[in-house]
């Protein structure tokens, strides 16, 4: 366990003291997609949700979700994130929504966790917005595409 920052040489859990670590600008990005029946991405599309504007308050409430993850996540560090952005593409391939999330922050811990938080929450909001209508909507490959600074760099996934 000697890898776990998270875990003392005792196997408990604690938050990770990052006060030695120098102040860096720190950047992460993740995504994420919700596949639904052509007819419901039609529903969004058209701005004919009964609950409202889904891609409006999907974008929002991951906004909202990132700046909360440290209450959500155990021992998550709170974070002062100089930018939050979601965005949501329409992908009738899928068909469904692809959700991008970036956060961003100058401090002395990443902002991973944020932005998949931020991801996920706009994914479960797109997912609540219209389950009347399409129960059998799947929330898939949330992950992380990359992240810049701190000790460790810049890191991409491969395609």
């Amino acid at each position: 366990m000697s890898g776990l920052t998270h875990i003392s040489a005792s196997g408990e859990a604690s938050m990770v003291d990052v006060s030695a670590k120098a102040v860096t600008e720190r950047v992460a990005i993740a995504e994420g997609r919700v596949v639904m029946k052509p007819e419901t991405l039609a529903l969004i599309v058209a701005g004919d949700a009964k609950k409202g504007d889904v891609l409006g308050t999907a974008r929002l409430a991951g906004i909202m979700a990132a700046k909360r993850t440290h209450e959500l996540i155990p021992l998550c560090h709170p974070l002062m994130l100089s930018k939050v952005s979601v965005d949501l593409a329409i992908d009738e391939t899928l068909p469904g929504l692809r959700v991008t999330a970036l956060a961003k922050v100058a401090g002395q811990t990443g902002v991973e966790m944020e932005a998949l938080t931020a991801v996920s929450v706009a994914c479960l909001t797109i997912y609540d917005m219209v389950k009347a209508v399409d129960r059998f909507m799947t929330i898939e490959g949330i992950g992380m595409v990359g992240k810049k600074g701190g000790k460790s760099g810049e890191w991409k996934r491969e395609a």
